[in-house]
């Protein structure tokens, strides 16, 4: 059996049953030995049931002490097991389990995992997961699921692959050695079946730095593709008219950028830059300042921003900088008349185009064109971004994103960039004052944002997931009813969520930068970069649920006019962890030293995950937890690429298709 085989091949995996395992992306033997756990229950250590807290996750041994008559009704069943560990006793509940109930053996000893419920002089626990106690697996693998396919079957589908797969390692053998990892097999056996956590740790090692070389490999040689010649070589051309036309002195770090972006342009090679920025830091001037470079040497360029209020904003703002100097500015969204715009670029009338993914509509035709910039890069793919570049004869490209990073992981997740940073805040902007407070506020909160917008401002609040397996949509309506009916009756008020088509989420927002809405009631979907000058109260609720970053980016969303702004975390979590982010957050507005801290504290969300930022998504490797192992394979794939920069050795041919796997996976 092969990794590329279908999973129809595996025995006791039908059609329907494939038709399960495909909702979790599994299509292949190869996808489901790669479906690695994405925690584990330890069995290692359990808790003597007398010191068993309630609303505790817990994992406990005992033996079946007494076995209750069941339950067994029309609709549900309900079978009941009293365990006993000579300090107490426990009462476990199985609903529509009589094969669970029937497995545990009378007088036999187990070890348990699961909530604990009722009160310490009486403490139940609802459907635990359990081993028998002399069970040599003690750590036992937690999986993403769908409806119909249980961890049992995974595990069980795993062991039949793993006894009949030819797993071949493609780790050449002379870094297998250097780094002590283990064998290819071995590691899937280790990572899903581990009888030890030192075999985990080793397992665990193996896959994700042969997942981060391959990537790091990957991105270097793409990075390497992509310098290839271009015909668009600029002469440096003076622009100092940019600068003293401006009603303010740019910041050094605009001015340092603006001049490795204009040095790039003058080179054979085609510039492959991002500018990363955080909010507020002021790369929309740079981008005016390297498209008026780009005019004033015969070229036309390209803005692409993710929506079309986006991209009006960045058109408003090029127009505001470039007008006065002579330089057409045009707009190409959706919902613009594409005619004349498109007649003007083709004939070179119009020197910067700004607009959505109307920009790479075959109709579209530039004269010139010479620059190409997206702003949040992550929100395109590869592909759309090819496309735009394909309107000219090898542009020169910058990309800008305003999530802040830790630079040597930026080396790494845009390994085929060069990086300018703008480190700076332009002067005059005043810092968001920001508290953490408990929801004993709430009621001093809603007066704090009600005194706001009777003096003509605006607020957002951001509400995550309210209650346990309610969906973002149900749970942002319900929130936004209950302040509408409760506390803002008399307030034009919107409301933002995922759920929402992209025009109704513009429509609102819309109306919200033009004062017709007072207060925002959204999800984390709030657009980066979207300027409300009027917006200065951010409130946050259940603040404790977002990662660091994630709570400075969704602060950043005011602060963007003279009047000062306030930024208020919410929470009634009291842990260490929880009071450790909010201090930060009221402490500094550094997105770089806020990032840092998120990677030092190893927050939640998906900070330096791949979906953010465009990579080949990892299936075992994490970009905060593993930057040992990012330091190891950025250097072994520095090395291996200065002696074979193709990978064409012999040696290295596990390793070529290990990156041809993985860029490949990214493009399905």
């Amino acid at each position: 059996m092969k990794f590329s085989d279908e999973i129809t091949y595996l025995k006791g995996v039908g059609e329907k049953r494939a038709q399960l395992f495909r909702k979790l992306d599994i299509f292949t033997v190869g996808d489901l030995l790669t479906h690695y756990p994405r925690d584990y229950i330890d069995f290692t250590s359990p808790i003597p049931i007398a010191e068993l807290e309630p609303d505790e996750n817990a994992v406990f041994c005992g033996f079946v002490a007494k076995k209750l008559k069941p339950y067994i009704g029309r609709k549900y069943s309900i079978f009941k097991v009293i365990i006993s560990d000579n300090t107490d006793n426990i009462l476990l509940t199985f609903f529509n389990s009589q094969f669970t109930f029937e497995k545990l053996a009378s007088g036999k000893e187990y070890i348990f995992y699961g909530k604990i419920k009722g009160t310490v002089l009486a403490r139940e626990c609802p459907s635990p997961v359990f081993i028998e106690a002399e069970e040599k697996n003690l750590l036992t693998p937690k999986y993403n699921l769908t409806s119909g396919i249980s961890a049992g079957i995974i595990s069980n589908c795993v062991k039949n692959a793993l006894e009949k797969c030819e797993a071949e390692d493609l780790l050449p053998g002379y870094i297998r050695d250097r780094y002590c990892l283990s064998e290819y097999k071995k590691a899937l056996y280790g990572i899903h079946f581990p009888e030890s956590t030192d075999e985990l740790i080793d397992a665990r090692r193996r896959l994700a730095f042969e997942e981060l070389l391959t990537l790091q490999l990957g991105l270097k040689l793409l990075k390497g593709r992509n310098r290839r010649s271009t015909s668009v070589i600029m002469e440096n051309t003076d622009i100092s008219d940019f600068f003293s036309q401006l009603p303010f002195s740019p910041t050094n770090a605009q001015l340092r950028s603006i001049k490795e972006c204009t040095e790039d342009m003058q080179r054979e090679i085609p510039m492959n830059r991002l500018l990363q920025g955080d909010v507020g830091s002021g790369k929309t001037l740079v981008a005016a300042a390297i498209c008026y470079f780009a005019a004033k040497n015969g070229y036309q360029s390209a803005l692409m921003a993710p929506t079309e209020i986006l991209a009006k904003q960045h058109f408003n703002t090029l127009k505001g900088f470039l007008e006065p100097l002579g330089i057409n500015v045009v707009l190409l969204t959706g919902s613009t008349k594409k005619a004349p715009v498109y007649k003007e670029l083709e004939e070179g009338t119009a020197d910067v185009a700004v607009g959505t993914q109307a920009l790479i509509q075959k109709n579209v035709k530039f004269r010139d064109l010479g620059l190409v910039i997206t702003d949040e890069q992550h929100r395109f793919g590869v592909e759309q971004r090819a496309l735009l570049s394909q309107k000219g004869m090898i542009p020169h490209t910058m990309v800008m994103s305003a999530t802040p990073i830790p630079r040597t992981l930026a080396m790494i997740i845009y390994g085929d960039l060069d990086i300018s940073v703008l480190d700076e805040m332009p002067k005059g902007r005043i810092p968001i004052k920001t508290y953490g407070v408990n929801t004993g506020y709430r009621e001093r909160i809603y007066a704090f944002i009600r005194k706001y917008v009777e003096n003509g401002f605006q607020a957002y609040v951001v509400c995550p997931l309210i209650e346990e397996g309610v969906s973002e949509k149900t749970s942002a309506v319900k929130y936004f009813e209950t302040q509408k009916k409760d506390y803002f009756p008399d307030i034009p008020m919107g409301l933002l969520h995922g759920k929402m088509k992209q025009a109704e989420k513009d429509s609102v927002m819309a109306k919200f930068k033009d004062n017709e809405l007072k207060i925002m009631i959204s999800t984390t979907v709030i657009e980066v970069g979207v300027d409300v000058p009027n917006a200065v109260v951010m409130v946050i609720e259940n603040a404790e649920q977002f990662g660091l970053s994630q709570l400075h980016q969704l602060r950043g969303r005011v602060g963007r006019g003279t009047e000062q702004s306030h930024c208020i975390l919410i929470t009634d979590n009291r842990s260490e962890y929880t009071k450790a982010r909010i201090d930060t957050m009221v402490r500094t507005s550094d997105g770089f030293e806020i990032a840092n801290e998120d990677l030092r504290l190893r927050g939640p969300g998906d900070f330096f995950g791949s979906k953010q930022h465009g990579l080949p998504e990892l299936k075992i490797a994490d970009m905060s937890s593993d930057i040992d192992i990012l330091q190891e394979t950025r250097l072994l794939s520095e090395e291996i690429l200065s002696v074979d920069p193709h990978l064409t050795d012999e040696k290295n041919t596990g390793l070529r298709k290990l990156v041809t796997g993985l860029f490949k996976r990214n493009e399905t």
